[in-house]
């Protein structure tokens, strides 16, 4: 691949040529973003001629040497391996010039769903992430992020209505513990959304089977890797995505029809086998690299060498909500980019 290709738009294919994007993710919880297992979900996109992803295995291989039967992300992250890490994500490696990642911060996302519902204003999801972060002490940021998650999924066992009065009761405590503080505004303002909330609650009791959950990271993050590849010419694109549980064909029929309304030119999303593809196991590989260093940056323990060499991949229209990290990244802030995708 020619080392100086341009990473600030997507390589072409030749005139009205679909272009076919490999696609996998990382970091996914489902709709538990503030209790899972990690801070960031990625979303990699890579477009490589599947012989040339197969000989970046081979030479993965190579150079690692393991007996693990599928290589993971985890295998390049490892000490030992950091010239492989680093010949991967360099100038002249296999992913350059020819891969996107899409990097959600879970707790912004998860302010930004909120400001959606309550407040049926997403633009506010940054004044009130920012007084969430630096207001409130850790315990009652997190009571505050974890009342929100359990309003917005989908799922929230047996009682699903008792989520509205957890949060508010929630939301009360915090005003009064808070009040004369930046957050305090804030917390008034989403108080005043309750009536927003018991909207929210019923229409997922009554609505569709077929539900679009609003938490869920993967579904808007597709859209955005459409989009990315799609181009401002429109070129049209078809992604070859690691079969999800949460890809059933209704969804992937929405996927199709937002990204359309959103002037993307998705032709297709098709799910395959991950080891059966290499293209798709280098989107893994990216992805996780992605998912790892981001999340160590937010937490104050990133490798800044590492963060460099990811850094041309990351995807502008990235829900990122941190400004202390978003630099590192290639990202401002707010950054509401995905928000079309809704």
């Amino acid at each position: 691949m020619d080392p100086h290709r341009n990473f600030g738009a997507p390589p072409g294919d030749g005139d009205g040529a679909v272009r076919e994007i490999a696609c996998d993710e990382s970091g996914s919880d489902g709709e538990n973003l503030t209790g899972g297992n990690t801070d960031v979900f990625a979303h990699a996109g890579v477009h490589v001629p599947v012989a040339d992803a197969a000989g970046a295995l081979r030479e993965i291989r190579d150079r690692i040497r393991s007996p693990a039967t599928e290589y993971k992300a985890t295998h390049l992250l490892r000490e030992k391996h950091r010239a492989v890490l680093e010949w991967f994500l360099a100038p002249g490696g296999p992913l350059h010039g020819a891969a996107r990642v899409h990097l959600t911060e879970k707790s912004f996302f998860v302010v930004d769903r909120l400001a959606g519902v309550l407040l049926d204003d997403r633009g506010a999801a940054a004044e009130a992430y920012r007084a969430v972060r630096d207001a409130l002490g850790p315990e009652d940021r997190q009571r505050f992020l974890s009342a929100a998650n359990r309003l917005l999924r989908t799922r929230n066992g047996a009682e699903p209505g008792s989520s509205v009065p957890l949060f508010f009761a929630t939301l009360d405590e915090l005003r009064r513990a808070h009040a004369g503080t930046d957050a305090g505004p804030v917390l008034e303002r989403l108080a005043a959304g309750r009536g927003r909330a018991e909207a929210y609650r019923a229409g997922l009791l009554e609505g569709p089977s077929v539900r679009i959950p609003v938490l869920n990271p993967l579904l808007p993050a597709i859209v955005a890797t459409a989009a990315y590849w799609s181009g401002p010419g429109r070129r049209p694109v078809r992604l070859v995505h690691d079969r999800q549980n949460l890809l059933t064909p209704e969804r992937i029929a929405w996927i199709e029809e937002t990204a359309r309304r959103s002037g993307v030119a998705l032709a297709e999303v098709r799910l395959v086998v991950a080891r059966d593809d290499p293209r798709v196991q280098l989107a893994d590989f990216l992805a996780g690299i992605a998912r790892k260093a981001a999340g160590d940056a937010l937490r104050g323990s990133g490798d800044p060498g590492l963060t460099a060499l990811l850094r041309p991949y990351v995807d502008p229209a990235s829900v990122w909500g941190d400004g202390r990290t978003a630099p590192a990244l290639g990202l401002s802030v707010p950054n509401s980019s995905a928000r079309a995708a809704h």
